[in-house]
């Protein structure tokens, strides 16, 4: 399907959604069918408005079930993929290293496995990058998620950054596998941030996505607003790093996320299905 047509399709779907949640008695039918042709027509997933009908599941099912910290033992990890499962995420998301042993433990789930690259500070060399992606898709990784050359970009060498992500996005879809990429938006001015999302784009990636959570500050309202702006219905917006509830997760949503990466996934479903929840002390 030519893009033109795919736009054209989106919106139509799009105005049925909408009509459907303020109740308009005009509004046509939506259903499964519709949304695979959508997929068909290349989308790896659909960013619908969550209403206050959304279901646990329809939020899990937009949230990167995320654990990167270095101290994380396989014990954590089985947990990770276990909580996975039970409440139905779009990926879990884990370094490298256990890339191989998380595919394992979610064999036969459907839930994808989801590795970072480069990760968390960017300045990695981009055949460097290039391979790790490639060595992780070998290991069963069906999602990446790159850190772009900050240092590059602050240089004003937005060449650097743009062959930088394109030698990743490339690894990746050569093996029909996501491209996200991180421009860790609080290191960041907002001109800087326009520019790697620009970049991003240029360079055929699937996403664009705030932060590692390893800097000095996560995804906000502000830029998540800023970077779909900026990249339109081309590529999807992740949120990332200091989401740690329903409501920032609902905020993040309406100012146009369209994938949430939180290691408190459960929390976040708990939440959405109205079960209380105590303070979690866990990380990006």
């Amino acid at each position: 399907m030519q893009n033109g047509n795919y736009e054209k399709l989106v919106e139509q779907i799009t105005d049925l959604v909408l009509a459907k949640l303020s109740g308009e008695e005009t509004a046509g039918s939506f259903c499964s069918a519709d949304v695979q042709r959508i997929v068909d027509a290349g989308a790896e997933r659909i960013g619908i408005v969550l209403g206050e009908t959304a279901t646990a599941h329809d939020w899990a099912s937009l949230i990167d079930h995320t654990l990167l910290k270095p101290e994380a033992s396989e014990a954590d990890i089985r947990k990770l993929c276990d909580e996975a499962v039970q409440f139905g995420f779009a990926s879990v998301c884990v370094n490298p290293g256990w890339v191989k042993k998380a595919v394992e433990f979610l064999k036969g789930s459907g839930v994808p496995v989801c590795t970072v690259i480069g990760f968390p500070l960017g300045a990695t060399l981009p055949d460097v990058k290039a391979y790790e992606a490639r060595r992780s898709i070998f290991n069963g990784a069906r999602e990446v998620d790159m850190v772009i050359n900050v240092g590059a970009l602050k240089s004003g060498d937005i060449c650097a950054v743009e062959d930088d992500i394109r030698a990743v996005a490339e690894a990746a879809h050569e093996n029909g596998v996501l491209c996200k990429v991180i421009i860790e938006t609080a290191l960041l001015t907002d001109q800087e941030k326009v520019e790697a999302c620009l970049a991003a784009k240029n360079a055929n990636a699937d996403f664009v996505k705030t932060s590692t959570g390893f800097s000095k500050g996560g995804a906000t309202v502000e830029d998540i607003a800023l970077m779909r702006r900026t990249v339109g219905s081309a590529l999807g917006v992740k949120a990332s790093g200091g989401v740690k509830g329903i409501d920032d997760a609902r905020a993040m949503f309406e100012a146009g996320a369209t994938r949430i990466g939180a290691s408190v996934g459960v929390k976040i479903a708990q939440e959405a299905s109205g079960i209380k929840t105590t303070a979690s002390t866990s990380n990006y």
